[in-house]
């Protein structure tokens, strides 16, 4: 059998994205000259046949969107994170040819809020209702020991949110946009939505803000995390939590632990600055 030594992210689109460069400086850092780590252009229609095609070379997958829900069926097994928010980022393949999911998302989330020294709050907001939403819901059910408010754009999204909610044995509370500013006074923000959509916001920062985790990270910073950080409020960014997910997948693809953390962050901010 041949030496399982080859990763890659799959997604669409999938140009865009960091983790190669994430991956790649943790395979050096550790030594592992013979690994490689690519990106493919893959929708939920190629997914099988991709799948399919893998040989015993092949160590691990990271997924991107649309693949996260879809891939699901196509593996043998998935861990008790990836099942509550039906969402995988991570596929294992393991020496015996079997396909494990993971979600990294959501530790990842906590261990980027710890790294800030955020351990508990009693209460926190989420900007957004898409699937992101639904994994900074999994990680606030680990760290958040009261309500947390979800700020939505329709009573379908509020709803598929109660629903994550309940399912995750955490209190939320739905809002309807338009008052997404009261957001801004949590003593934990977690911001979800695409690029754009916050910046109208960023005047209505409090004069002492608490904490605001923003999962964008291209481009940096956004509005809202600029005059958050001009504030003095502490920022988490989508960087962090990328390189904090990665992080696990390094770890779960090479079984070399730990992954090298400082120099995959520096990694990204040096691709991030060169855009």
């Amino acid at each position: 059998m041949a030496d399982r030594s080859r990763a890659a992210v799959l997604g669409s689109p999938i140009a865009h994205s960091l983790s190669p460069v994430l991956h790649r400086a943790a395979y050096t850092e550790l030594g592992l000259g013979d690994w490689s780590y690519d990106r493919f252009e893959v929708d939920e229609a190629a997914l099988p046949g991709f799948l399919a095609e893998l040989g015993p070379e092949w160590a691990g997958l990271s997924l991107t969107m649309p693949l996260k829900r879809a891939v699901i069926p196509l593996l043998d097994g998935i861990s008790d994170t990836a099942a509550s928010v039906e969402a995988v980022n991570t596929v294992v393949l393991t020496e015996d040819g079997r396909r494990v999911g993971d979600n990294t998302d959501i530790p990842g989330m906590v261990a980027a809020l710890r790294e800030r020294g955020i351990e508990q709050v009693d209460s926190a907001a989420i900007l957004g209702a898409g699937a992101t939403a639904s994994s900074a819901l999994a990680a606030l059910a680990r760290i958040c020991t009261g309500e947390v408010v979800a700020y939505v754009r329709s009573e379908a999204r509020a709803a598929e949110m109660r629903q994550w909610g309940e399912r995750l044995d955490i209190d939320v509370r739905t809002a309807d946009w338009s008052e997404a500013e009261r957001a801004l006074r949590a003593p934990l923000v977690i911001a979800t939505t695409p690029a754009g959509t916050t910046d109208a916001l960023s005047g209505a920062v409090p004069e002492r803000p608490a904490t605001l985790f923003d999962v964008l990270y291209d481009p940096w910073p956004t509005a809202l995390a600029a005059r958050w950080s001009a504030y003095g409020g502490a920022v988490v960014s989508g960087l962090d939590l990328l390189v904090h997910q990665a992080v696990l997948q390094v770890e779960q693809m090479t079984g070399r632990s730990p992954a090298p953390l400082e120099a995959m962050r520096k990694a990204g901010e040096h691709a991030l600055a060169g855009r």
